[in-house]
């Protein structure tokens, strides 16, 4: 239980740093896509923020729980491990959570897209994370 609190720590650290920095990357490069949040459904009041920038650690918890149950599926350097298990959480979790929410809500393809390539990303570092600090 240690590891996974430890390694879903420091994960959530690297990824909240890296989400951050991120956001403002990606708004600077690609503000096309940022103008499609332009959108009633993303109006928030501000009552809630805590909970967008908690994300990065309650992802990292639970991915650092699933990988102590699978880490052992996982073979070869720990880039590769990283980079299987990134690609096992999108093919199992994010490709049926970004079809639900494509279908059932009003937002375009491109800001689907965009959930679905961060949380890849996110899961292959967490998991590089994982396969150094809890092997």
């Amino acid at each position: 239980m240690k590891k996974i609190i430890s390694s879903g720590f420091i994960s959530g650290i690297i990824l909240f740093v890296l989400s951050y920095g991120g956001l403002f990357i990606s708004i600077r490069f690609f503000p096309q896509l940022y103008t499609d949040y332009n959108n009633p459904l993303f109006n928030a009041d501000g009552s809630r923020d805590i909970f967008f920038y908690l994300h990065a650690f309650v992802f990292s918890f639970a991915l650092s729980w699933f990988w102590s149950r699978f880490k052992g599926m996982f073979k070869g350097s720990f880039i590769i491990r990283g980079l299987e298990f990134g690609m096992v959480y999108a093919l199992v979790a994010l490709l049926p959570v970004m079809w639900i929410t494509f279908s059932s809500l009003d937002i375009t393809l491109n800001i689907v897209l965009s959930w679905f390539m961060y949380g890849f990303i996110q899961a292959i570092i967490a998991g590089i994370v994982f396969a150094k600090v809890n092997a």
